[in-house]
């Protein structure tokens, strides 16, 4: 059966890989057949989804461990494609670092970001489909301050996602970036799901959230001119 691997370090002899090492980066990645995993589907097909998740790795501590959007908001954070670059990950990185890959897959987009955002928002509606944005960068300050999400919680968060356990939670409203913060999930400590309150100094969080707000906002001016005002104002609000 044929593998790949990615930035590992592995005997030239035996080639047994050393999953340890942190030589060439933290970041490793493997690929291998469906079939290696137990539990699989096969084939790998299924219906249209109740619920989509968008992954983001935020190192500046801002974002909540989940979000729900509305299909606005899901076309502008999937038209950003934010995530954060971390010591590690490439060379040269020693701070966090913001990045946004259109669709979350930019070189490979042949079309303009709005298009694949319109095309998601038009099977959203179809479907009747939530969506959800799922943190598993830090809390509790920015890298290296804070604590990168314990794994055990996105996993609750994930599993409550597909349960629908968070379907009909209350909410409330994030200030800055609009979206919708539930109050409650199962398995997961009611602190850790408003970022503000997992910082030791409130000031410092607002301050890191400005900052994470105009890099939005300033990365998304190339596309204003392509979207639907209704998704230009679904992003993060400016101070004041």
């Amino acid at each position: 059966m044929a593998r790949v691997l990615e930035n590992v370090v592995y005997d030239q002899v035996t080639h047994h890989v050393d999953f340890h090492s942190t030589r060439i980066t933290e970041n490793t990645r493997g690929a291998y057949p469906i079939e290696f995993i137990r539990n699989a589907k096969i084939p790998c097909v299924a219906g249209h989804p109740s619920d989509v998740i968008f992954l983001t790795c935020d190192a500046f501590g801002v974002l909540p461990p989940v979000s729900r959007l509305s299909h606005a908001q899901a076309m502008y954070y999937f038209i950003s494609g934010y995530t954060a670059k971390v010591a590690g990950t490439e060379v040269g990185v020693t701070e966090p670092q913001a990045t946004f890959s259109p669709c979350f897959g930019g070189p490979f987009l042949m079309w303009h970001p709005a298009k694949y955002a319109e095309l998601l928002a038009a099977k959203l509606k179809q479907h009747r489909a939530n969506v959800w944005l799922v943190n598993t960068g830090w809390s509790g300050g920015s890298y290296p301050a804070g604590a990168r999400m314990n794994l055990k919680i996105t996993r609750a968060i994930v599993n409550a996602i597909h349960s629908g356990a968070l379907a009909n939670v209350k909410t409330q409203t994030d200030p800055v970036f609009g979206f919708e913060i539930p109050t409650a999930c199962p398995g997961v400590p009611g602190e850790i799901l408003t970022p503000r309150s997992t910082w030791k100094d409130a000031a410092a969080y607002d301050a890191a959230a400005r900052r994470l707000s105009g890099l939005f906002r300033e990365n998304f001016k190339k596309y204003e001119t392509n979207v639907e005002q209704e998704v230009w104002f679904a992003g993060p609000k400016a101070e004041g």
